[in-house]
């Protein structure tokens, strides 16, 4: 059943979150009084949509609806998900979740996007405070996957683990937090930062743009896939924390830090840096750098996905998610009729897929056409146990046509059929579509071979009868266009 959620508040962060339910296939429901949030939610969903399908090798679920209402209870109306995300003023949160709590449902989770208000200031005076919590995100919401969720001192129970699942079906990672303290966690870590930068500008040791490469070039990228403890305890060597806390911890004491004493935030400091931010970015305009920003995420989850390290790994889990139940997920055995071509990829372009003429590159249809016959592969029962116990398929021929363009985004379909199974050999047809129409094809040629000789060798007989089955069924369909066609062939 299709899930609702409603956005209260669609600036940057609420715009970011109508994107990351609305691409997960929820409807989603925005009140916003600005006239221009329409717009603004518009360009946010533009940037989600080139960008987060790209981080699963599993395609989205179908978009949900997104629609402007014009009052907070026609907003939150079937709602099981509502959130906050209006200014951070107290008052102005605690008269919208009032109006909030008014008009949805008891049982819906109320999350608040706040940055450093607690959640015991956020339920004052309200009628339900087990219902508010804070689910703090990360710009930009539709593909930073942390999310800090703070409930009231002491609370768990269904509708935290509610949120929590909710959360995690979305692909984002709830950090429950179970002690509120004032900017929560990770704005902290940051407050740090800034303060000790806004230090550095002033005082003439560093421009912004020398600190963003001092982050960006060293720190930030260890950082982005150990956190800060584990780097920690890496750079203690084979004595690990203990001996890096012994040597580095006196460094405590010496006078490293401003961090108890904070700049005259005046018009001169913040002239200083507004100068040099816009001498170091100002030739992009802000939707380029999101964009910069889009493709620099994407391709490290992707890296990080690779490796089943970090945030990669919630996106691994996040894809499994995405799988499960699925015609990709089937075995042989699934598939009552096995007379028309298989289903063996479903997703997404990537943005890190595309070339400088802005379709997809030649190597990427063929990993395209390799996954698919990976799972073709392991549907009839050649999986990694199967190849883990001494046996495999190898490809010893390939021909790829390309018949027409794809783009970054683009979603699409790879079905595959079996020319010949029999013995050793496997020659598959596949065929690429977006929609209804054909983007490529690709023939594979490939023979079943021992990997303790490197050898071509005979599959398991389970093998061997569910790629017979599939060829059986397959050779009643009419032989597909391009089928024998060498480079160079006329059409």
């Amino acid at each position: 059943m299709t899930k609702i959620a409603a956005i209260i508040g669609g600036g940057v962060i609420g715009g970011g979150w109508a994107a990351r339910f609305a691409l997960n296939g929820w409807e989603v429901q925005v009140f916003d009084p600005d006239p221009q949030a329409e717009r603004k939610i518009a360009e946010v969903l533009a940037n989600a949509r080139r960008s987060m399908p790209g981080l699963t090798d599993v395609a989205l679920p179908a978009e949900g609806g997104l629609r402007f209402c014009t009052s907070i209870a026609q907003a939150v109306e079937g709602a099981v998900w509502i959130q906050e995300s209006v200014p951070e003023r107290l008052e102005v949160k605690h008269s919208t979740l009032a109006e909030i709590q008014a008009a949805c449902d008891a049982e819906a989770v109320i999350g608040s996007s706040t940055s450093g208000f607690k959640p015991s200031e956020l339920r004052a005076g309200s009628t339900r405070p087990d219902q508010i919590m804070v689910a703090h995100p990360f710009n930009p919401v539709y593909l930073l996957p942390l999310v800090e969720l703070v409930p009231a001192e002491g609370q768990d129970g269904a509708l935290v683990d509610r949120a929590k699942e909710l959360l995690t079906g979305l692909g984002m990672y709830p950090l429950h937090l179970r002690k509120e303290i004032d900017a929560h966690v990770a704005d902290r870590l940051l407050e740090a930062v800034w303060r000790e930068s806004l230090w550095l500008v002033k005082d003439g040791i560093a421009t912004t743009e020398e600190i963003d490469d001092a982050i960006r070039y060293g720190f930030g990228i260890r950082w982005a896939q150990m956190g800060l403890f584990e780097t920690y305890r890496v750079a203690g060597g084979e004595a690990g924390m203990k001996h890096f806390m012994s040597q580095f911890g006196p460094a405590l004491k010496w006078p490293w830090t401003k961090l108890m004493d904070v700049p005259e935030f005046d018009e001169t400091l913040v002239d200083l840096i507004a100068g040099q931010s816009d001498a170091q970015s100002g030739a992009y305009g802000i939707r380029d750098l999101e964009r910069i920003r889009d493709n620099n995420l994407v391709a490290m989850m992707r890296a990080l996905k690779q490796q089943d390290w970090g945030a990669g790994r919630l996106m691994k889990q996040h894809e499994a998610a995405l799988r499960a139940g699925t015609v990709l997920e089937a075995r042989a055995a699934d598939i009552d009729d096995p007379s028309q071509p298989v289903p063996t990829v479903h997703r997404a372009v990537p943005l890190d897929w595309t070339d400088y003429n802005g379709h997809m590159t030649e190597a990427k249809y063929l990993q395209a056409f390799a996954d698919a016959t990976d799972r073709f592969m392991e549907l009839i029962g050649c999986d990694a146990a199967y190849i883990a116990s001494g046996g495999s398929f190898f490809t010893a021929e390939t021909h790829i046509r390309h018949v027409d363009e794809v783009h970054a985004g683009a979603v699409i379909d790879i079905r595959t059929r079996v020319l010949l199974g029999g013995g050793k050999k496997m020659h598959l047809w596949h065929e690429m579509y977006e929609g209804d129409r054909l983007l490529a094809t690709g023939e594979h040629f490939l023979l079943h071979v021992s990997l303790e000789t490197r050898k071509p060798s005979d599959p398991s007989p389970k093998i061997a009868a569910a790629l017979t089955r599939f060829a059986q069924a397959h050779a009643a369909l009419p032989m597909p266009e391009g089928v024998g066609r060498f480079v160079g062939a006329p059409r």
